[in-house]
């Protein structure tokens, strides 16, 4: 099994940056697609991002996309979202998960969250106006 943590959340004015990092413990993450989520206050679970167990693909919210980058470091077993010109409706719970990709769907990245089988404890962003 892969154990994944989150660190990297805070509390930051609208217009700034964060990078959040998973790091994964257990498995080496070069088997495994990863993604991002998120979950604000009241509402259901989010799709961030993801990225391809080969790291050549990656996909994006419409909400996130062009503010919002995801990258792995296999040899560090971790994985980045950098977080630019964050806005406050960006406010929420961010997880990170990994899902065992085979070689054949090296190039895929889930997003649905049932798709994903291991999930960290996630690491609060918070964005004030």
């Amino acid at each position: 099994q892969v154990q994944l943590v989150e660190s990297g959340g805070g509390l930051v004015q609208a217009g700034d940056s964060l990078r959040l990092s998973c790091s994964a413990s257990g498995r080496t993450i070069s088997s495994y697609a990863m993604g991002w989520f998120r979950q604000a206050p009241g509402k259901g679970r989010e799709f961030v991002g993801g990225i391809s167990r080969s790291g050549e693909n990656t996909l994006y919210a419409d909400s996130v996309k062009g503010r919002f980058t995801i990258s792995r470091d296999d040899a560090k077993n971790t994985v980045y979202v950098q977080m630019n010109s964050l806005k406050p409706e960006d406010t929420a719970v961010y997880y990170c998960a990994a899902v065992r990709a085979t070689t054949f769907y090296s190039g895929s990245v889930y997003s649905r969250d049932v798709s994903y089988g291991y999930w960290g404890q996630g690491t609060q962003v918070t964005v004030s106006s």
